[in-house]
């Protein structure tokens, strides 16, 4: 069994600082095995899922606060469990493209959630028009659908709802 440990970071967006983070993981003899980083408005934000030894990461743990003064960074860490998954899941690639509005991504996930499809990644962006400079909202998705789901009504029941909200959209499976 690994031990993990989920490490936040958010800091003023600079160089080095994936050099600087990912150094105090590696002198604590613990590796990334996971991670997700973004400019967001004018920060630099980490996720990262970190494995090693019980007392490697006791020791990674230990240094966070010194380490967050250090770099100027917040800092959170939680230890964690590998990914269980529940039983027969199919990966499907969520997209969609909209004039920007309030309430989208609340009004997809609330779409999932109640057809009991999980949300496994996302991504949004939020961008203005090539030609006209219109306020466009992009979102990428992966959900698990429960093998038992029958897929082109699932498909015809997302089709209708994203052409309710003026959605331009597609649900398919991913491509391994």
């Amino acid at each position: 069994m690994k031990n993990l440990l989920v490490i936040t970071a958010l800091g003023e967006d600079r160089p080095g600082m994936v050099n600087d983070l990912s150094r105090v993981i590696a002198e604590a003899g613990c590796n990334i095995e996971d991670s997700r980083m973004s400019v967001l408005g004018g920060e630099f934000a980490l996720i990262l899922l970190v494995s090693g030894k019980w007392n490697e990461l006791a020791k990674l743990e230990a240094g966070l606060p010194i380490a967050a003064r250090k770099l100027d960074l917040l800092l959170n860490a939680k230890r964690t469990e590998a990914t269980r998954r529940r039983g027969h899941m199919l990966p499907y690639a969520v997209e969609a493209v909209a004039l920007d509005q309030p309430g989208i991504v609340h009004q997809l996930a609330n779409f999932f959630s109640h057809r009991e499809i999980n949300i496994r990644d996302m991504n949004t962006a939020s961008y203005a028009a090539a030609h006209t400079g219109t306020p466009m909202f992009s979102v990428h998705m992966t959900v698990d659908v429960p093998a038992g789901t029958h897929i082109a009504a699932l498909r015809e029941e997302f089709m209708d709802f994203c052409d309710q909200l003026n959605l331009d959209a597609i649900i398919e499976p991913v491509k391994v």
